[in-house]
């Protein structure tokens, strides 16, 4: 492994102006590009202690041999080389968004003499106007197909083209009115050019002049009682009108905009971007990324626009681009690069309210989907959940793999309303059913997150040793008495209890069990299993900050790779606990928050609660009541009425705090 100090440049030999940089591997390939601002204070974060790096820049910066750069004169120049560089190298340790296939485009080949219309996939060619892009080639075919009723505009290759100027016989499509016929003279170049030139203000969202149109001349042939070509005119209309409903409105008609949204974790990204032209949307695309380095919204949505934008000739760059944050770089170095692209001002910026704030949130949505998505078909293969055990059972030294997980995270606000939560995991899958919350009672002596974890996992395995000491349990099948042991795993009537015939809580104890933190939650699980006496079971933490894991005893955490199948199967389980925990959570404070001075009487459900309020108005009225008074509101007897008084006269209310003076209320 290189010491990035055999390879640290002298710092008065780095420049301070503004560049790029790239590092080499010892066989000369570019594994990263990097811009800077002033290329010797940020080449200088990358020759610090290891030891303050993060992993995955550790790792980096470890496994290059070299590193050289190029000075630009300005951040714009930096941020177009980088983008050509990345392209150029493909190096592994950058941020690449890609996707499993080029989407389709509508194209319109207005730099032809007779203009086609046809679906393209791939790079932009010159003098063609290109809409979408699409999710699927068969939406943008049914759009064309009923639009060829109002814009006949040729679709033929050139071939065909040809060979019907040459037989001086149009194809179907000439016949049934759906192309104007070009190619044996039905109508000339230049009408035609006109006609595939409304065909693209259609498709551009300036629609209301031809629906209008279309009315008028339909009302206009009615008029004139040629109902035939009132007909056609109508059906028109029906067309123009379903190819408008293909696209949902979300924004003003003026508007062109793309819409990009991210949902990340540690180790991964998911992007969204919704294609509005026109105010409708119309297009959607989606990727998921590997995250390399350690890098947050702000960078992630830097290198999204370089790339997605980067290749483009400027028509495919929009007026408006909103992200959910701002690029890392400076913005108007960012937008001067799209505005240079499209050749006139781009706005970038991150909308606040409105209804494009309201299509962000959208976007988002459908990112943070397509993450959990991608989660769920990775995490259901066998083939790769049988490897992330196999990862686990090497990484942490178990003698077979760990097919049941149980995790447990502690959720609470300031150590109050502190509660845990425990998920199972079985052959890498959850097991919701065995699923369980705890309400931390503070028995360890404090509520902080190791005592609390203590006492949570105390709890636990004092049950399974219970179950389990209960012994074999009797039970008749068909007349026979059938003995199994309750503390064998796997067995249907292990799990029972003798006593209620239902099945035991804890009744399996776990192959590992992960803590959702680092050293000290994890000292503090292992003196709780010591302290029951489970010695056979294996036990690790998943730190949330580098994602290392934590051993019982160690001084040095164990860190798996980042594309280890066993650390995406930790993740995974160390966030459903976390999930699971703080919906507990949430619940306990929501219902702490809205107790009321008549909890807790006895006698007193929430119809004679409400049938109270609704009488005296208020607690602190129903407070100056006497039981008599209580007793005559209906429903309401006299020993529930004094159960009212009493309670309410031993409960002392709290004093009212005027909050723009801070003084007490009398």
């Amino acid at each position: 492994m290189p010491d990035p100090a055999t390879y640290r440049p002298k710092p008065g030999e780095i420049p301070v102006e503004p560049g790029v940089y790239r590092f080499r591997d010892p066989a000369g390939r570019v594994i990263y590009v990097g811009k800077a601002k002033s290329l010797r204070a940020r080449l200088a974060n990358y020759f610090q202690d290891l030891s303050a790096l993060h992993p995955r820049t550790m790792a980096m910066v470890t496994t290059a041999a070299s590193v050289e750069w190029t000075v630009v004169a300005t951040e714009v120049e930096a941020l177009q080389l980088e983008y050509s560089w990345i392209k150029e190298f493909d190096p592994r340790f950058n941020v690449k968004y890609r996707d499993d296939k080029s989407y389709p485009y509508l194209a319109v080949t207005m730099g032809e003499q007779v203009p086609r219309v046809q679906v393209l996939r791939g790079a932009k060619r010159k003098g063609t106007r290109y809409f979408g892009p699409y999710t699927h080639a068969w939406a943008i075919r049914e759009t064309v197909d009923l639009l060829l009723r109002v814009f006949p505009v040729r679709t033929c290759s050139a071939g065909v083209y040809k060979r019907a100027g040459q037989v001086g016989r149009p194809c179907l499509l000439g016949y049934i009115d759906k192309c104007s016929a070009p190619c044996v003279g039905k109508i000339s170049p230049e009408d035609h050019k006109a006609l595939a030139q409304d065909f693209c203000d259609f498709m551009a969202g300036n629609t209301a002049r031809f629906v209008r149109r279309a009315e008028q001349q339909m009302k206009a042939a009615a008029a004139e009682l040629d109902y035939e070509r009132a007909a056609r005119l109508r059906d028109d209309l029906g067309a123009l009108t379903k190819a408008l409903e293909k696209s949902a409105v979300v924004l003003p008609d003026a508007t062109d905009a793309d819409v990009f949204a991210i949902a990340d974790d540690e180790l991964e990204a998911a992007v969204q971007v919704f294609h509005v032209r026109g105010g409708r949307v119309r297009g959607q695309r989606g990727w998921i990324s590997e995250k390399v380095e350690d890098v947050g919204t702000p960078e992630l949505v830097e290198q999204l626009l370089l790339q997605v934008y980067g290749g483009e000739s400027g028509e495919g760059v929009p007026r408006e681009v909103l992200v959910p944050e701002l690029p890392a770089t400076v913005e108007s170095d960012v937008e001067d690069w799209l505005s240079e692209l499209r050749g006139s001002r781009v706005d970038l910026r991150v909308p606040q309210r409105g209804d494009k704030r309201a299509l962000l949130e959208t976007v988002h949505r459908n990112a943070t989907q397509a993450l959990a998505l991608h989660k769920t078909r990775r995490g259901g293969d066998l083939t790769t959940r049988s490897l992330a055990l196999t990862e686990l059972q090497e990484a942490l030294g178990l003698d077979e793999a760990p097919l049941r997980i149980e995790c447990y995270d502690v959720s609470h606000t300031q150590e109050t309303n502190v509660v845990a939560s425990m998920v199972v995991f079985e052959d890498g899958l959850p097991k919701k059913s065995d699923y369980r919350r705890f309400a931390v009672r503070g028995d360890e002596g404090g509520l902080d997150d190791t005592r609390a974890m203590r006492e949570v996992l105390t709890r636990r395995f004092r049950r399974l040793r219970t179950e389990e000491a209960a012994g074999p349990i009797t039970e008749t099948a068909d007349g026979v008495e059938v003995e199994t042991s309750g503390a064998v795993s796997g067995e249907v009537l292990a799990g029972l209890d003798p006593e209620t015939g239902r099945p035991r809580r804890f009744a399996y104890a776990p192959n590992l069990v992960v803590v959702d933190g680092g050293q000290p939650q994890v000292e503090a699980a292992a003196r709780a299993l010591a302290d029951v006496g489970v010695v056979d079971v294996a036990l690790c933490g998943l730190a949330k900050r580098l994602e290392e894991v934590w051993l019982p005893g160690e001084t040095h955490p164990v860190v798996l790779p980042r594309t280890s199948q066993g650390l995406f199967l930790l993740q995974r389980v160390r966030d459903e606990a976390h999930r699971f925990a703080i919906t507990y959570h949430r619940a306990k404070r929501s219902k702490a928050m809205t107790t009321s001075a008549l909890d807790g009487v006895p006698g007193l459900g929430q119809a004679r609660k409400s049938a109270l309020l609704r009488h005296f108005g208020s607690v602190k009225k129903l407070r100056a009541a006497t039981v008599e008074e209580v007793a005559a509101v209906p429903g309401m007897g006299p020993r529930t009425a004094a159960a009212v008084v009493e309670a309410l006269a031993a409960r002392t209310p709290e004093p009212a705090v005027n909050t723009a003076t801070g003084e007490l209320i009398d």
